[in-house]
């Protein structure tokens, strides 16, 4: 298995191309990097540090955790000595709670409305519904399957991705049917001549969706908001809701993906810290 293959594994295709190049380069300036320990791996992160940004730096830094990632799948190596490198540098940079929707506010976008393309109005409200009911990201959405949906069972297969887990969901009573009529009516008059891969959603052409179809749909709805209207702000104020009706740590960590609790708790606010944010967001100091 090429490297290439592994990473799109779990990948969109852009991240895949990002990771390609940043691994390349890292090789090329490292002759004996399949050896590497966590020293020698540091030593580059180091030098990396001086000369791009926070950003860049862990872009570079997740590449090369992939890197000795795929040398563990295809047996070159035990271990990954990049695991444990975090980089902290920047400012911070939290979830902004009091700007997300609540729970009623997301269910506006699940509301019936005139679609320009009538072949689209049932693939739409799934790529809604799976936003505000799943929480899905992009890239989990762009790799969903016809076999990830198991309408028996009611539950649909989120494959992992470079930063959350799998897990199978629950689905929505109302998911039920519109996903059984979409795979059985719709989704056959969106099929083209092109590859479809067995992708559930389909775009106007017959090929998977991409990051810029769902990035256009969502615009369309922000007319009917104030608050910046985003597949990440719909997918945080999902999370953050959970909070509000007082689940679990580890229930919502599960649904979300979240590899670390540490991600998951960056959604939860006590009664005391929303009525600071809410105070200082009113009323902020000079």
């Amino acid at each position: 298995m090429s490297i290439e293959d592994y990473l799109s594994q779990s990948l969109m295709q852009s991240s895949v191309e990002s990771y390609i190049y940043d691994i390349n380069k890292y090789k090329k300036n490292n002759k004996n990097a399949e050896k590497y320990d966590y020293q020698k791996v540091m030593q580059y992160i180091e030098i990396v540090r001086n000369q791009h940004s926070v950003n860049n730096v862990k872009r570079v830094i997740a590449s090369i955790k992939k890197y000795y990632d795929y040398l563990i799948e295809i047996g070159k190596r035990k271990d990954n000595p990049a695991r444990a490198i975090r980089i902290r540098d920047g400012a911070a940079n939290p979830i902004q709670l009091q700007d997300l929707f609540t729970e009623k506010e997301l269910q506006i976008l699940l509301v019936p409305r005139i679609e320009r393309y009538p072949f689209l109005i049932k693939r739409n409200k799934i790529i809604m519904s799976l936003l505000v009911h799943q929480g899905l990201r992009i890239g989990e959405r762009e790799h969903l399957k016809l076999t990830d949906i198991d309408l028996e069972k009611a539950t649909i297969q989120i494959n992992k991705t470079g930063i959350t887990n799998a897990r199978n969901l629950p689905l929505k009573a109302e998911q039920i049917l519109l996903l059984y009529e979409f795979i059985n009516q719709d989704r056959n008059k969106l099929k083209t001549f092109r590859n479809d891969e067995n992708a559930l959603l389909l775009g106007k052409l017959g090929t998977p969706i991409r990051k810029e179809d769902v990035d256009y749909l969502i615009s369309t709805y922000q007319k009917q908001t104030k608050k910046k209207l985003t597949t990440t702000t719909i997918r945080q104020s999902v999370i953050a809701n959970l909070f509000i009706k007082n689940n679990d740590l580890r229930i919502v960590q599960h649904f979300a993906g979240h590899k670390s609790p540490d991600t998951t708790e960056k959604y939860r606010q006590t009664g005391l810290n929303a009525l600071k944010t809410a105070i200082e967001k009113l009323h902020p100091i000079k």
